[in-house]
């Protein structure tokens, strides 16, 4: 079937899907923020090892004038700015309008907390300052064909805020970290938006915290337990197929049978649930471009080649584990006293100490946290916090900051809400070529 010309309407419609402008921009003076993927332009040794030019990271903060970046089954190298371009256009976008954003609406936030260890008496020597607020969207911003802003996120990471009818919403799903944000004693308003969010705090408060601190926290525990110990057996199995002779699969497998902790029915099941894994091993490497073939023999010649490792057992051990665990003490005792603290002290602070300096293995965290749980549903049972939040408390406070936005804009009142508010952003659009 032979397709005629396309019409001017055709011409319009089919072009309006691409931005215009993007193709002059020097991909070397883009700014980065935080979560860009980047790709490398020069080689690296890290320890005995080589990285090569053009592999893949993402951006985890901006240090010395370059960045750190996460490389997979490398961890983090700092890289000059000359040294790294956005990994492709979607990401070239990304980081401009993320930049760009952040410049534009950051005179806009009206509610700032301190945040992360230094809120929980758990900072030491090289914590970071961590912060989120929520920022008010000046009117202009809220109409066009431009995504509306809902995020600000700083270069380094460090700093989150929130539009905010977002952080209303995330605080009436129980959020952790926007209940958080609102509690916690460091937070402090800069404007009156930011005082009438806090004056309604209470009214996000409910029995949902249960789910979403408590067992939520014990979920992701559990989770990570589970990966660390997948991740041994990768680790061990990439150790034994470097052997003399390499051991076949049936060998591999039976040695991962033998001490695989889950239990099996018989040994011919406990055999089968390790080629099982095996065969899920060399599927995920494949699918991560790490080896030529999705089979045993690509992942024999992978272990023997010294090839680029996804992250080890060690380097998968998550340093955000204790936060998992203090979850759960503050879910009960928010339940149980119906007011959160949030500063960890006595025992529980010890603990969590040794905990986040990585002492302690994975599933004995995972432990103390089922210890807690009978407590935990204790204090959910006899809690008199309401079941469910006041939804028309949190609508009556949204319809009057959307009246003092327009207001302030259609006064034109002094401050970023108003006659000074950031320019919404442009949107160009260029015609598909035929």
């Amino acid at each position: 079937m032979t397709r005629g010309p396309k019409t001017p309407e055709q011409d319009r419609t089919e072009g309006a899907a691409r931005p215009r402008g993007y193709e002059q921009v020097d991909k070397l003076s883009v700014p980065l923020p935080h979560g860009t993927e980047v790709t490398t332009r020069v080689e690296r040794v890290a320890g005995d090892r080589h990285i090569p030019q053009g592999v893949v990271g993402r951006v985890v903060r901006a240090r010395g004038g370059g960045f750190d970046v996460q490389v997979v089954g490398v961890g983090e190298l700092w890289y000059a700015r000359d040294e790294l371009v956005p990994r492709k256009p979607g990401q070239l976008q990304f980081a401009l309008r993320r930049a760009a954003t952040w410049d534009a609406l950051r005179p806009c936030v009206v509610l700032e907390t301190v945040v992360g260890s230094q809120a929980w008496g758990l900072a030491n020597e090289s914590s970071d300052v961590d912060m989120r607020g929520v920022f008010g969207l000046p009117l202009p911003w809220h109409f066009g064909l431009a995504d509306k802003a809902r995020d600000l996120v700083s270069a380094d990471g460090s700093h989150t805020f929130w539009e905010l009818s977002k952080a209303v919403e995330q605080a009436l799903r129980a959020d952790p970290n926007t209940l958080e944000m609102l509690f916690v004693p460091s937070a402090r308003a800069s404007d009156a938006l930011g005082e009438w969010l806090l004056a309604e705090r209470e009214a996000f408060v409910s029995k949902a915290i249960f789910g979403s601190f408590g067992r939520y926290a014990m979920s992701q525990l559990d989770k990570l337990t589970r990966s660390q110990r997948l991740a041994e057996h990768r680790d061990l199995v990439l150790e034994w197929l470097c052997e003399e002779p390499a051991p076949s699969l049936d060998e591999v497998a039976r040695r991962l049978a033998a001490i695989s902790p889950r239990s099996a029915p018989t040994p011919e099941d406990a055999l089968l649930a390790a080629k099982t894994y095996l065969k899920q091993l060399y599927r995920s490497l494949w699918d991560q471009g790490l080896i030529e073939a999705n089979d045993f023999a690509a992942l024999t010649r992978y272990a023997r080649g010294g090839g680029q490792r996804p992250p080890s057992a060690r380097e998968l051990r998550p340093k955000n584990a204790y936060n998992l665990l203090r979850l759960v003490v503050l879910a009960t005792g928010w339940l149980r006293e119906g007011v959160p603290t949030f500063e960890v002290t006595g025992t529980y602070r010890a603990r969590m100490l040794e905990i986040k300096a990585g002492r302690v293995p994975l599933e004995e965290v995972l432990r103390d946290a089922e210890a807690l749980a009978p407590e935990l549903e204790e204090a959910h049972r006899t809690s008199k916090l309401p079941q469910l939040p006041d939804y028309g408390r949190a609508d009556r406070l949204l319809r009057r900051v959307g009246e003092e936005l327009a207001r302030r804009w259609v006064l034109q009142e002094p401050g970023p809400l108003g006659r000074d508010a950031p320019a919404p952003p442009a949107v160009e659009w260029k015609e598909e070529e035929s």
